[in-house]
Order: structure tokens, then C-alpha cells, then sequence
């Protein structure tokens, strides 16, 4: 247990509250996933004397190399679920599925990391003194890392917690009339402890094999019913059906297939019910009941895995509060993939923490040693409710863009008031984040499209396709675009912009399976791939999102693909981009174990990249005679670094890179 302390303690009425700042962290599970088990590890939590304004857990997914032979290895997808276990219960803290982290995709190099964060604010009854965090792996092969740890944040929450009650826990058939699913989670009957103001069901369930009849239950949806009290409060259904636009992708097999409320690669949702009417010393029942649902004749059946229990809160410990809980965009973490590199007007969320609806918030934001904007949001946000809030354009991102600046920056966001006045909390108004700004595109380029032969509702060789693309601006006006595209057919666009420009190119497929998921042409006889590309008028090919600078992702893009640009100026009346400003762009950046490099705006390419360390030493060069070119970062350490292309008919051009593993 590691302790941050950044002021002091402070008493005030008779309870202990820490100053802004103090975060105690506790380390908890880092083990190799090798097959199918529990993974415990014994914890000192806080001892309790202290109020924490928000707790997270943060498990960080990697990856190992499997022994030789091993079969599938990280290349599947497996549930993860995390336990506390004290003295006296055992509750689930999160689950998540793991990807299809396939070896040779573009995502998952061999440092590859995926974050899935956590509140478990909820459970600091629980995560007090000693207690046994429990990783539950459910694969039948290996390869996986994992990390956990926890952020004890001090301070005040929204609500303080009086009780956690488990109610039910297991995996269960689901279409077996001889052994129900219902069965297994009875009807309970509970007392709410005192000081209790409200109560919520927290119920977290997925679906899981296939049988004969429907392919449930990983693959149909069905309905599970909330009863309090013998009468109906909620019907949910247990359904994902947007797992072709996930962050991490693209990913190798079905990723892209809806599902029983899971996405491989994605924390899995937690829907909560509240107990309407439940308050101190209440006694009540509570109940969740399945969609009825038959396998018969078969007796092959598929399986949810559930968990649910009850927490018991009190009062609001603020009237007003606002609390940023977010950035969106700008950000470079992961989570945030598709919506970054981003425009220029900043999305953050947003939860009211207090007991008064908000109807404006006033916010301060910018780039780190910039002049900071102000903007007022004006809305209804309900009391325990959050949103996405997209800020006023920020001039400094578009002009950063201008300049060249292809680093990494930060970005700063306040809120300084709500409601017209300073709300009650002011810890949780402050976030800032890492960020690359959009790349520049020249101001005049090629938009290259083939689609596929599937046609929109799924069959091969039916129009429309259903893959379109458009160009907006900020404003959302289009400028160009092609929709209702013919299967199987090539669209050549010359696009002209006015240069000093924020655009964004928008790509989308209605079956959300790309233009070449590998799957289609594997199993689809007669399928043809499409693909899509961006390039100057020479053909080189301009970068987008991602390491594929032929294209998004093998053209594996899911749902849809977002790339935000600025423009510069061609040189006047030259219609040839090669001969425009030199430039040279790098991504990932930061990057880890690689480098993908563009030249534009050089002939004749021929002289070499040097990379250049802070202290002025060059730690790396490579020849390059070609536009596109991949440099190995593997023997350099973390850090900034300095990218210079030399050549034969330009002095030099330059940009700045960071290694961050």
C-alpha cells in the first residue's frame, strides 16, 4: 500500500476528510493467466478512518509468449471476472472479455496493454483491512497478463454506503425446463440497515455457448424482469449491439459479431435498478426472473453467468456538485481509440453528484502554456446522471495543427461554476489529459473507395452496398461524399479544400464488417473485398488513424472509421502534391516497439532517418529511398526524441517523437 500525500489532513465535523489531492494506492494481482483458474492475492486495504471521495480499480491486460505448441494462446476470447473476498462475503468487482489479441494485428504487438477502469466506490464497505482480491480466468489456454491496483482517492463521495447485500452468483442453463434458470435465483427477502435513504439493485449478467434451437445465449437476445415487492420495475435486455464500432480493434476472430451483453475485448456493463421506496429499517423482496424459454427436444444449452446484490445508501453528501469524470477528446488512452486524434472542440463528461438538477455548467479549458476558453453548457443533468458534453472549438489544437507540432501535449479542463455559482466540491473539477493533435493533410487529394460485393442487408452482390463516406466540417456540413454506393465498384473522388481547415473524413459500413474482414472471405464463397484509402495525386498514400498506412486497418475497421485533419496550402496552381511544403509524419505517437513514417512533399526520396536523443545524440539511423517506411524501436529506452529525415534534395525535415511503453 503506497501513499500520496499532497497536503494535509484536515478534521471537520468530527470526521476525518484528507485535503484535495491524497490518493492511496494498493497493489493487488500481477500474475501470468496460464490457464483455467482462481488467481488470489492477499491485500491491505485502508483500515477505514478515512472517507474517500471515489475508488478505482484499474486492471491492466498484457500479454506473454506461450510455450511453443501452445494452442490459441492469446487469441480467444476469455471471461475475467474480479472477486473480493473478506471474512464474511464474497462480491464481483468487474468482468471483462478478453480479446482476440491475435499475434500479427496491428493492436497487439508484443507490449501491447489494454486498461479496463473500474469505480468501486461502492464497495468501500468491503475494501477495508485485509481481504483476498481474486481474478477468476476462465480460459483453456494462456498467454494473458494481468495487473490490478487500486486509487483510493480521499475526500467526500456522493453518497456514503450503509450495506452491500449479495444476493445471487453463479453460471446457470438457460432452456433446460427440468433444471430452470429461475430456480437458481429465488426470490430474497431483506431488512435495509439504518441510515438508509436508497437502495439499487446492481445486476450484471452474460450470455455465453450456443444451443440448437437459437444459438443462445451468447448470440440471441433475451429479456431478464425486476421485481420489487411482486410487482415489475424494470425488463432489460441482454444485449450488446455495437460491438463492430469497440476500441480495441480491429481484433482477430468474430469481434465484430453483436452479442449477450459482451464485446471481446470490453468491460462488460453493469446495469442498475433502483428500489424505489426503500429507505431505513424497510423490509421488502426482490426478485429477478428470466424470459421463459425452451430447448426442448435438444438438451444442448447455453449458459448465463449473473451476479447481483443490493447497495444501501445514504443521503446526498451535496446539495450542488458537478463532477468531471472524463475527457473524451483530446486523449491518447486507449479506451478513447476511435475518437482520437480529435477535432477541435473538446468532449468531456460529465456527472451530477449532487441533489439539485444542474442546468449550466460554466467551463475553462486549453492547451498546457496556452490562454485558456471559456464556455457555458446549458442543459438538464439529473441528479446521479452523466453526459458527454462537447465544448466550444479550441483555436489552439487547429493552430498547433498549422504549425506542425506532431508531439504529444496536454490538455486542461476546469469547471468553475454550476449553476451560476461555485459548487460544493472542488476536487473533483480539475482533469487534464495527453494528446496528439489531428494530422495535416494537403488541401487537395484523392479519396479512393472499391467496396465489397456484400450488399446491405447481407447478401452478396445486392445494392446498395452499404458502405458511404463523407467529408464535414466542423459544423457538420457536408462538402463531399459518396452514399448509396454500387457493390464491387470503384470510386475515385478528387476532393479540393480550402487550406488552414478542421475537416473530418467519415467512413461507415451499415453490416459493420469493414471492407475486408477475414472472416467473409473465408467462409463466403464468391466474396470479393473492397478497401479505402486517402492519397496524394502522386498515389502516395496519405496516413490515417492506425499503423496500416495502405489503409484503416486492412480495411478491418468494424462499424465505421473517424479521422479528423487540418490543411495546408498546395503550391499555387501546381496540382502535383508531391511537389508541395516537405513533411514528415510518424505514428503510433507515442509509440512502443515500432514506427510507421510518411515523407510527403519529397522526389526523388534517397538519404536516411536519424533519431536524435534529448541530450543531442543520435541513437538510430536507417536508410530510405520510398515514401512509407517502418523503423524498429525496440533497443531505445522511454523518452522524447528527435525524427530527422536527411536527403540528397532537402536539407532536412524534422518532427518530434515519444517512446512510451
Amino acid at each position: 500500500m503506497k501513499k500520496f500525500i499532497l497536503l494535509s489532513i484536515i478534521v471537520m465535523s468530527s470526521r476525518l476528510y484528507a485535503a484535495p489531492g491524497d490518493t492511496t494506492w494498493v497493489y493487488a494481482n500481477k500474475v501470468q493467466l496460464n490457464y483455467y483458474n482462481n488467481f488470489d492475492t492477499a491485500v491491505a486495504f485502508p483500515d477505514g478512518s478515512l472517507t474517500y471521495r471515489k475508488i478505482l480499480m484499474i486492471f491492466t491486460l498484457g500479454e506473454y509468449n506461450c510455450p511453443a505448441g501452445s494452442q490459441y494462446c492469446h487469441q480467444w476470447d476469455y471471461t475475467v471476472t474480479n472477486y473480493l473476498l473478506t471474512k464474511t462475503d464474497t462480491v464481483e468487482l468487474s468482468r471483462f472479455i478478453t480479446p482476440f489479441a491475435n499475434s500479427g494485428w496491428p493492436r497487439f504487438p508484443s507490449t501491447w496493454k489494454q486498461p479496463y477502469i473500474y469505480d468501486v466506490t461502492d464497495f468501500y464497505p468491503l475494501l477495508k483491512d485485509s481481504a483476498t482480491v481474486r481474478i477468476f480466468y476462465s480460459g483453456y489456454s494462456g498467454g494473458f497478463t494481468a495487473n490490478v491496483k487500486f486509487a483510493f482517492i480521499e475526500g467526500v463521495p456522493e453518497r456514503n454506503v450503509y450495506g452491500i447485500a449479495p444476493l445471487w452468483r453463479g453460471g446457470f442453463n438457460y432452456g433446460d425446463t427440468s433444471d430452470p434458470i429461475n430456480k437458481h435465483i429465488p426470490a430474497r427477502t431483506l431488512t435495509a440497515p439504518a441510515n438508509t435513504n436508497s437502495a439499487e439493485l446492481k445486476f450484471t449478467v452474460t450470455g455465453h455457448g450456443e444451443d440448437s434451437t437459437l444459438g443462445c445465449c451468447e448470440f440471441t437476445s433475451n429479456n431478464y424482469y425486476v421485481i420489487l415487492n411482486n410487482t415489475g420495475i424494470d425488463t432489460v435486455a441482454i444485449w450488446r449491439d455495437n460491438c463492430g464500432s469497440n476500441e480495441l480493434y480491429p481484433q482477430g476472430g468474430t469481434w465484430i459479431y453483436d452479442r449477450g451483453n459482451w464485446c471481446p475485448g470490453d468491460a462488460v456493463k453493469t446495469n442498475s435498478h433502483i428500489l424505489t421506496g426503500i429507505t431505513a429499517n424497510n423490509n421488502y423482496s426482490v426478485d429477478v426472473n428470466f424470459s421463459p424459454y425452451s430447448n426442448a427436444p435438444y438438451h444442448d444449452f447455453g449458459d448465463y453467468f449473473l451476479e447481483g446484490h443490493v447497495v444501501y445508501y445514504g443521503n446526498f453528501n451535496h446539495t450542488l456538485d458537478a463532477s468531471l469524470d472524463d475527457i473524451i477528446s483530446p486523449n491518447n488512452f486507449a479506451d478513447h481509440f476511435r475518437e482520437n486524434p480529435s477535432g477541435n472542440s473538446p468532449v468531456v463528461k460529465v456527472r451530477n453528484t449532487g441533489s439539485t438538477t444542474i442546468n449550466s455548467i460554466t467551463f475553462s479549458y486549453g492547451v498546457k502554456d496556452s490562454v485558456a476558453t471559456q464556455y457555458t453548457w446549458t442543459g438538464t443533468l439529473a441528479s446521479l446522471k452523466d453526459t458527454n458534453i462537447t465544448l466550444a472549438p479550441l483555436n489552439t489544437i487547429t493552430h498547433m495543427s498549422l504549425a506542425g507540432f506532431n508531439g504529444v501535449s496536454n490538455f486542461f479542463v476546469n469547471i468553475i461554476s454550476v449553476n451560476g455559482t461555485i459548487d460544493q466540491d472542488t476536487t473533483n473539477n480539475h482533469l487534464q489529459s495527453s494528446f496528439i493533435v489531428a494530422p495535416i493533410w494537403p488541401d487537395k487529394f484523392i479519396v479512393n473507395l472499391k467496396t465489397n460485393n456484400e450488399g446491405a442487408n447481407g447478401n452478396l452482390n445486392q445494392n446498395p452496398s452499404g458502405t458511404s463516406w463523407t467529408i464535414t466540417d466542423m459544423n457538420n456540413n457536408i462538402l463531399y461524399s459518396e452514399l448509396n454506393t454500387n457493390y464491387y465498384t470503384t470510386y475515385k473522388d478528387t476532393i479540393t479544400l480550402p487550406a488552414k481547415g478542421f475537416y473530418k473524413l467519415t467512413l461507415t459500413d451499415v453490416n459493420c464488417d469493414g471492407l475486408q474482414w477475414w472472416a467473409n472471405s473465408q467462409y463466403w464463397t464468391g466474396f470479393k473485398a473492397g478497401s479505402f484509402k486517402v492519397t496524394q495525386y502522386s498515389g502516395t498514400a496519405i496516413p490515417m488513424n492506425g499503423y496500416n498506412y495502405t489503409g484503416t486497418w486492412n480495411n478491418d475497421f468494424g462499424c465505421g472509421f473517424t479521422q479528423y485533419f487540418t490543411t495546408y496550402a498546395s503550391t499555387a496552381g501546381i496540382h502535383d502534391i508531391t511537389k508541395a511544403t516537405p513533411n514528415i509524419t510518424a505514428f503510433p505517437n507515442p509509440a512502443n516497439d515500432y514506427l510507421k513514417i510518411t515523407l510527403s512533399g519529397i522526389e526523388n526520396i534517397n538519404g536516411q532517418f536519424e533519431i536524435v536523443d534529448a541530450m543531442g545524440k543520435v541513437v538510430l539511423t536507417q536508410k530510405v529511398t520510398t515514401a512509407e517506411n517502418t523503423i524498429n524501436l525496440n533497443r531505445l529506452h522511454n523518452g522524447i526524441y528527435t525524427l530527422i529525415y536527411r536527403g540528397s534534395n532537402v536539407s532536412q525535415v524534422q518532427t518530434r517523437i515519444v517512446i512510451a511503453r
